[in-house]
């Protein structure tokens, strides 16, 4: 990750439609996700109760863009905080305090710093929201047990080559202990 590029910025796309299975531990979500991109599914999705090591890479997902927002909106918020101080000390409002040069920079390093945590933390928070379509608060989860202790395979029914029966084959001989077919409620 030495250059941004823009596969690191993909957004997230929710569909309605399509067939989900159920797996039982961390190591069947991650071999089952290998499989499905061998099997050339995309835009297939895997959703788990907590941060599975490697699922990613298992995925064919590029890296994340959010450190490049948070690193420019970091150097943003240090520019801002050392400049905004030293517009008014020095240029603004200069006041000659106990002999110290109008440009006192080591006066300054508090308040550039916290502008740098602050404007990283708060755009990384907004970028995250916005990369992974958060704003949906009214979804319908598609099982109870994917937000406990579950995990789930989801593959659309956007994907090329997608054929329900097909898929549902696929899935059950993954190993998933339940596997469902969603379709959408909207007419």
């Amino acid at each position: 990750m030495l250059k941004p590029e823009l596969k690191q910025f993909h957004f997230y796309r929710e569909t309605e439609n399509g067939v989900f299975g159920l797996f039982d531990t961390a190591a069947q979500i991650v071999e089952a996700a290998k499989k499905t991109r061998e099997k050339n599914y995309q835009g297939f999705d895997c959703l788990t109760p907590f941060p599975v090591h490697g699922l990613d890479d298992a995925m064919g997902l590029a890296r994340s863009g959010i450190p490049w927002v948070t690193f420019f909106m970091g150097l943003f918020g240090c520019s801002i905080g050392f400049g905004f101080q030293y517009m008014v000390h020095a240029q603004d409002w200069q006041m000659n305090i106990s002999g110290k040069d109008l440009n006192a920079w080591p006066a300054f390093i508090p308040i550039t710093f916290e502008g740098t945590i602050f404007m990283a933390g708060v755009f990384s928070a907004v970028a995250l929201f916005i990369f992974a379509g958060l704003s949906n608060v009214f979804r319908k989860p598609l099982h109870p047990d994917i937000t406990s202790h579950k995990f789930a395979l989801w593959i659309p029914s956007s994907a090329p080559g997608y054929n329900e029966s097909d898929v549902l084959n696929f899935i059950k001989a993954l190993g998933a202990s339940e596997v469902q077919a969603v379709k959408s409620e909207k007419k």
